[in-house]
């Protein structure tokens, strides 16, 4: 699964010389954070870390967040309109950033660069918005030439006076692989024809710059794939081309981000929409080796998708930045990385063949003049200028044939030490995994023990609703015949009345009976 990334108590007046190396920490926040959210985009500048944008709950945010790398405090960058009109493009430009995610955001100058990215105010094509550091106006930048077509999870790198940008995914979803280059000085666009096969159309991928001429791209995703493949584009001769890679496994992934230090590419976090990647990557871009540098658990922020990388130069030392993200739940915690230094030096990988062939030409001399035993320069006593002639014996080339020996088994006994700590290791991660298998599977079955609970307890209220539905029903039957009843009381009251009041009206006045009575007294 991985280890923890580790969260104890820094110092935020020395921070950076409390840390170990190739060591992910959890900074202390003093103060309020910054929403949590994802497909943000972010960059450092004179030791501040500047967060613009994103998205959270499938809501686009436009605020543009700072993080002081010294007193450990975030404060939100008021940003306002640019009072000159000349510098208006159209209306939009009269207004403040707008909500927007899948971005990128490059520092140009004393500027910061906001380029392409989903927004509900987007227009049809590439828009850039420029955000001035010291006085804090915004504006849309005004872009001529070749403009691409608006887009998100694209890639933007910058290499010298220009941005080149690659793929992503427009606001038809129509996935791209194209390459446009914007410069800076003029501010025109241009679109690049490429030679050979481009990697597939693709978005949320990473890019780097490798030696001013190489433009890697890394992994992405298509609407049903997710890639793990390397692409190379000589930005001279402008061809495609996928090497060999070297190293460690790397698991396919999106949303991940990366930034290199030095001639080397770290690779953070992304997933393949069912897992988040776990492993912090490095490629030594020359030689094009993949290590894994760090793992941690796939719940970690650290090992999720939409976040960002940056580097940070602190007391003359790289420090990797690594913020939000999105794993099941939305990131705005800071993480530390102090990368240990790699070897840099050159392989033969990226050279020319004039540069390739004078290189061969002088491992050869070295390795002959290894071969070659330099005997001692005896000197006659009659004449000093006197020089012996080497001689070269079957016993010299069995010497060096020996050391040849020696130095592979050196070279195999190292590799085997490296290969019994990566089995120790993955006995180790295999041991973790199966701890955590058996914890989960605890959990579990507790899980399905308090659902049988549950489904039990409802059985138990779906008896009890239905016995008080028939007593509903009974009562309802009882109060109808109460009605009868009633309504047949209040007929026999009513005849019972009706009689009463004929007794009392026959007694009051003696009747027809009584008439015909009183006739026959009286004749």
């Amino acid at each position: 699964m991985g280890t923890e990334v580790f969260k104890g108590d820094l110092d935020s007046n020395c921070w950076p010389s409390d840390m170990a190396y190739d060591q992910w920490i959890a900074l202390p926040i003093s103060g309020s954070r910054p929403s949590a959210r994802y497909k943000h985009a972010a960059i450092v500048a004179d030791e501040k870390l500047y967060i613009a944008g994103g998205s959270r709950n499938g809501r686009h945010l436009s605020d543009i967040q700072v993080f002081d790398l010294r007193t450990l405090v975030w404060s939100a960058l008021k940003l306002n309109m640019d009072p000159n009109p000349d510098n208006l493009e159209d209306s939009r430009s009269q207004a403040i950033l707008p909500a927007t995610s899948g971005h990128s955001l490059v520092k140009w100058e004393n500027k910061l660069l906001v380029v392409a990215g989903h927004s509900k105010e987007s227009s049809d094509y590439v828009t850039v918005w420029s955000i001035d550091l010291e006085t804090q106006q915004c504006s849309i930048v005004k872009t001529s030439g070749k403009v691409p077509i608006s887009r998100g999870g694209q890639s933007v790198s910058l290499s010298g006076f220009r941005l080149i940008m690659f793929g992503g995914e427009d606001t038809s979803r129509k996935l791209l692989n194209d390459i446009h280059i914007l410069d800076l000085k003029t501010m025109t666009w241009d679109y690049v024809e490429t030679m050979k096969t481009p990697p597939a159309p693709r978005f949320d991928h990473t890019a780097a710059l490798h030696a001013e001429r190489y433009l890697l791209i890394f992994g992405g995703c298509s609407h049903s794939t997710c890639f793990n493949d390397l692409h190379v584009l000589d930005l001279q001769t402008v061809e495609w081309s996928q090497p060999q890679i070297q190293g460690d496994l790397v698991t396919p992934r999106a949303g991940h981000a990366g930034i290199t230090v030095d001639e080397n590419w770290y690779i953070v976090g992304g997933g393949d929409n069912k897992s988040g990647a776990s492993e912090t990557l490095v490629l030594n871009m020359p030689k094009l080796v993949w290590s894994v540098l760090k793992r941690v658990n796939e719940r970690d922020p650290l090992a999720s998708e939409g976040l960002s990388l940056c580097s940070a130069l602190v007391d003359g030392e790289n420090y990797l930045i690594a913020f939000g993200g999105y794993n099941g739940k939305y990131n705005n915690e800071v993480f530390v990385l102090r990368p240990k230094p790699r070897d840099s030096a050159r392989p033969k990988i990226f050279q020319s063949p004039a540069a390739a062939a004078a290189a061969a030409s002088v491992s050869a001399a070295y390795a002959l003049a290894t071969k070659t035993e330099k005997k001692p320069n005896f000197t006659s006593t009659e004449d000093s200028n006197f020089q012996p002639v080497q001689i070269k014996s079957p016993l010299q080339d069995f010497t060096v044939e020996i050391n040849s020996i020696t130095a592979e088994k050196k070279t195999l006994e190292s590799s085997l030490t490296e290969v019994k700590t990566e089995n120790s290791r993955l006995k180790g991660d295999l041991e973790e995994m199966n701890n955590n298998l058996s914890e989960l599977s605890k959990e579990l079955h507790s899980v399905q023990g308090q659902l049988m609970a549950e489904r039990s307890r409802c059985s138990k209220l779906e008896t009890q609703i239905e016995e008080l539905q028939k007593m509903l029903e009974s009562l309802q039957s009882i109060e109808d015949e109460v009605r009868i009843l009633q309504n047949q009381k209040f007929a026999l009251e009513r005849d019972m009345e009706l009689a009463s009041a004929r007794t009392h009206e026959r007694q009051n006045s003696g009747g027809i009976w009584q008439w015909i009575a009183g006739d026959a007294r009286n004749p």
